[in-house]
């Protein structure tokens, strides 16, 4: 994190109030609206900083939208079950993606996670790369929300990379 000031400092609040906001236009949009601005954005700070460090930025701001996600959609809970079940229903009814949780082993700290139909790639042309590292910042924080441990989550798969659903591989970190 930088020391420099912040003007315009995340809070739940920024979402807005839709009904007032957009009475006739409600909370939907289209997913290439949203697409439009994820990948404009990503190519003005590649081309200003380089992909790593748009990589490390675009994997920060998904950790804060994760933390926030939790605190006021799916947390606290202590039952995986349960945190599994809250975080897979808000995540479809905002047309995120579909979750699985295909492995979760809390002693050891690995988890392995997909979502389906991904609002970051599906759909998209195969590249031979993974896109989607604002995700993995996200998992990262759930996990970490959820568990109180951090958490390095990686892609494995991507629509991107020719697989049909993203595949996270969360390993907890050593503290």
């Amino acid at each position: 994190m930088s020391d420099v000031q912040c003007n315009h400092p995340f809070s739940w609040e920024l979402l807005g109030d839709l009904a007032v906001g957009r009475p006739s236009l409600g909370p939907q949009m289209r997913v290439e609206a949203y697409r439009l601005m994820q990948f404009t954005l990503r190519e003005v700070l590649e081309r200003h900083y380089g992909t790593t460090v748009t990589d490390s930025l675009l994997y920060e701001s998904g950790y804060l939208a994760g933390k926030h996600f939790y605190d006021q959609l799916v947390g606290p809970v202590a039952d995986l079950h349960l945190f599994s079940k809250r975080l897979g229903q808000a995540l479809r009814d905002l047309g995120i993606g579909i979750l699985a949780i295909e492995e979760a082993d809390l002693i050891d700290g690995r988890f392995v996670v997909t979502v389906s139909e991904d609002l970051d790639c599906s759909g998209l042309p195969v590249l031979d790369n993974t896109i989607c590292t604002y995700d993995e910042g996200f998992v990262a924080a759930l996990l970490e929300s959820y568990s109180g441990r951090p958490f390095v989550v990686r892609e494995v798969d991507c629509w991107a990379n020719g697989a049909r659903t993203c595949r996270f591989v969360a390993t907890a970190c050593e503290v």
